[in-house]
C-alpha cells in the first residue's frame, strides 16, 4: 500500500495524529458523542486514511464509536487496522471483528491477555501482536509495524492514546479540524489525555505548516520540530 515516507526516528514508521476538535479542545462529550466532523471533512478524513499503511486507535474508542475506520467516502483502499486491546476484550459483535475478514485487522495485547480471548480473536482472522507486560509500549509498537513493512500510521485516539504517543515525542505530524463547537464539562475527553505535562518546557514543540478554512471549519496542520 502506498504510504507516507520513514520518519527520521530510525526505521520505526512515520505516526501522524488526526482528530475533529471542538474549538475548546474536546473530541468527544461527556456522554461520548465524538460526531463533530461534517460530512465534507469525513471525506477528507477517508482519503487520509488511504495514504497511510494503517490506522491506529485505542479500545476505548472502539467500545465507545464502535467505527469501521474504513475508506468509504474516498477512493483508495482501507489501511491495516491496529487496535491497542491489552486484555484482548475487542467484542465479537463490534464492526471492526464483523469486518475483519475483508480488512487486515491487527489487535495489539500484552502478555497479560487470557489465552481464550487470544484464539477467539485469531479465529476471527485477526492478527495478533503481543507487546508489552502488562502495557502497550508504542515504541516498541511501532517498531513492530515497521517490521511488517508499515511505513505510515495514523493515530485517531482517543484521548488516551494521543497521550500515550504524544508523552515519547512519537507525533510527527498533527492534522486537526477545528469544528464550531464548544463542548466544555469535566467530563468530556481532551484531544490529550493522560498525566499531562508538568512544565510547558517538557512538552513537544510542534511548528504550523498549514492552515484552511472550510466553511465554518479551520483545518490546521503541525508538524514535528
Amino acid at each position: 500500500m502506498q504510504g507516507g515516507s520513514w520518519s527520521t526516528a530510525g526505521s520505526r514508521p512515520r505516526v501522524t495524529l488526526s482528530a475533529a476538535i471542538s474549538i475548546d479542545g474536546r473530541i468527544a462529550t461527556r456522554t461520548g458523542d465524538s460526531g463533530l466532523s461534517s460530512r465534507r471533512d469525513l471525506a477528507r478524513v477517508h482519503r487520509l486514511r488511504a495514504s497511510h499503511d494503517a490506522v491506529l486507535v485505542g479500545i476505548n474508542t472502539v467500545r465507545t464509536d464502535d467505527p469501521q475506520l474504513t475508506v468509504r467516502r474516498a477512493r483508495g483502499r482501507s489501511p491495516a487496522r491496529v487496535i491497542l486491546d491489552p486484555r484482548a476484550t475487542l467484542s465479537p459483535s463490534s464492526r471492526i471483528a464483523g469486518t475483519s475478514g475483508r480488512v487486515r485487522t491487527i489487535v495489539v495485547v500484552t502478555c497479560a491477555a487470557p489465552r481464550r480471548r487470544i484464539k477467539r480473536l485469531e479465529g476471527m482472522g485477526i492478527e495478533i501482536i503481543v507487546c508489552g507486560r502488562t502495557r502497550i509500549g508504542p515504541r516498541a509498537l511501532l517498531a513492530r509495524l515497521g517490521s511488517l513493512g508499515m511505513r505510515s500510521v495514523l493515530v485517531e485516539g482517543g484521548g488516551a492514546t494521543n497521550w500515550e504517543f504524544a508523552r515519547l515525542g512519537l507525533i510527527d505530524e498533527m492534522i486537526l479540524c477545528i469544528a464550531p463547537r464548544i463542548l466544555g464539562g469535566l467530563g468530556s475527553t481532551p484531544l490529550v489525555g493522560g498525566a499531562g505535562f508538568a512544565r510547558v518546557a517538557a512538552s513537544p514543540k510542534m511548528r504550523l505548516i498549514g492552515a484552511a478554512r472550510r466553511g465554518g471549519e479551520l483545518i490546521v496542520r503541525y508538524s514535528k520540530l
